[in-house]
């Protein structure tokens, strides 16, 4: 007979991010730390701002401005929602 032990893990015994990766998602997530350049081949590069410096980071390629842009507001957002899981589990519905 095989028995299946299964684990479960409550938010307290997650792993927490550290402040650097707060302050890195906090930073990455201001539209204003980004930038679109053009390439050589055409092809348009986003790219955002280094914290400790001024280099550029690039982050993905793409054929449009439009396509560009949205690359950057997914990419906010995706950090944006992060930084709002560090406060804790959202409630999403309560039982009387």
């Amino acid at each position: 007979m095989t028995f299946l032990y299964t684990r479960t893990n409550t938010w307290s015994s997650a792993p927490q991010p550290t402040e650097e990766t707060i302050k890195y998602w906090k930073h990455i997530s201001q539209k204003k730390n980004w930038r679109i350049v053009q390439l050589p081949n055409g092809f348009l590069q986003t790219e955002y701002k280094s914290i400790e410096s001024d280099d550029w980071i690039d982050v993905t390629r793409r054929e449009t401005i439009a396509g560009a842009e949205q690359a950057i507001d997914a990419s906010i957002e995706h950090y944006a929602n992060k930084l709002e899981f560090t406060k804790g589990p959202k409630v999403v519905k309560t039982f009387e």
